[in-house]
């Protein structure tokens, strides 16, 4: 680093610009990859590593574009590049809740023992499971969703 500091500092006495800075350490920007994944969700991305990771892999690849440049005291300059993924939905909500349910029920996952309280993000959407009171869930040996009782 120290040398990288003397050369830079060489460059800028022997110059004198403001540019040499600006042009030395500047980032090349990478292009810009767009894709489809098999779920229907849109990816876009400085690279095609990892893309649709998760989302069952990529259906179609989009264009790729370059990004603009700039110009600094005559010299061109690129833009830093940003990664950008669409939001993709986490595993609970893609799933439906179950009907029934309401005031006073909780959901109990069969399969881990595990009771979720209304409006959590489990209630009525683990595959296996049904409502009942919190009481009869405590009563049958199921415990709450970390540690966290809903009364």
């Amino acid at each position: 680093m120290k040398i990288q500091s003397l050369i830079l500092a060489s460059m800028f006495a022997f110059i004198g610009s403001t540019a040499v800075y600006t042009t030395a350490f500047a980032e090349i920007p990478a292009a810009t990859v767009a894709a489809t994944c098999n779920d229907g969700t849109a990816f876009t991305g400085p690279t095609k590593k990892g893309a649709c990771s998760g989302h069952k892999g990529v259906k179609e690849w989009g264009a790729t574009a370059a990004p603009a440049a700039a110009s600094v005291a005559g010299v061109a300059v690129a833009p830093v590049p940003t990664k950008t993924t669409a939001d993709k939905p986490s595993a609970s909500s893609t799933i439906a809740e179950a009907p029934g349910g309401g005031a006073g029920k909780v959901w109990v996952n069969s399969k881990s023992k595990t009771y979720h309280c209304q409006g959590t993000k489990y209630y009525g959407k683990t595959n296996e499971g049904s409502y009942i009171t919190e009481a009869a869930a405590k009563i049958a040996g199921n415990h709450a969703d970390h540690g966290k009782a809903c009364s």
